[in-house]
């Protein structure tokens, strides 16, 4: 997604954007979680495949520390194990979505 704008942007529109990014990206790793428990791994490819690319959208300077360590270890989900993979997709769900909202 490309957003142009004639001025720069504004911390505060920076940071609301991030959260929107995050609430999303909250959203697909839920989804990976329960695809996986599901047995549709096709379903969680496809979502992780969102997942990274919402991870690429995020302004990572204007983040947390915390955060950044966990979209770095997004990247390990692959090479897990289903059960595994999906238990993760579901911690770092849950660190976004609260990241989002506050």
């Amino acid at each position: 997604m490309v957003i142009t704008k004639s001025t720069p942007f504004t911390k505060e529109e920076i940071e609301k954007r991030n959260k929107q990014i995050l609430g999303a990206l909250a959203m697909d790793l839920k989804r990976v979680a329960l695809s996986y428990y599901r047995g549709s791994d096709k379903t969680a490819e496809v979502f992780y495949k969102e997942a990274l690319k919402r991870r690429n959208e995020l302004d990572k300077k204007d983040l947390k520390p915390y955060l950044t360590r966990f979209l770095s270890r997004m990247e390990s989900l692959q090479n897990e194990k289903k059960d595994k993979a999906a238990e993760n997709a579901l911690l770092y769900s849950t660190i976004f979505q609260n990241a989002s909202h506050s």
